[in-house]
């Protein structure tokens, strides 16, 4: 299997099947930083960045706004003074799609390359 990363992302159709517990699990693997939070009894992918200061928080949710629109799917972004919160989850089935763990894989490179 290819990482990740590597994989096109599109927006994620209605009728897409959410991840079952066990395939979000193995997924998981390749992403170790993140985390499957309920939210509103929604699963979401969720990692907090530590960056240097607030210019810079803002310049990676940049990098971040480029791959969403790339991809058609969009984070929750919460940009703070030398953080950012970076949250994934399909909207249009309410959990988890390969599309999230993608998306958080294409996140960790451009963070890498920071």
């Amino acid at each position: 299997m290819k990482p990740l990363s590597e994989y096109p992302c599109a927006a994620t159709p209605r009728d897409a099947a959410k991840l079952s517990n066990s395939e979000q699990r193995e997924l998981a693997k390749q992403i170790a930083e993140w985390n499957i939070d309920l939210n509103d009894g929604v699963a979401q992918l969720c990692r907090v960045y530590r960056v240097g200061n607030f210019i810079q928080a803002m310049a990676f949710a940049n990098e971040i706004s480029l791959i969403a629109e790339e991809g058609d799917h969009h984070p929750a972004l919460l940009v703070e003074w030398g953080r950012i919160k970076v949250s994934w989850w399909s909207h249009s089935i309410g959990g988890l799609h390969l599309n999230d763990f993608v998306m958080a894989a294409k996140t960790d490179e451009i963070f890498k390359a920071l």
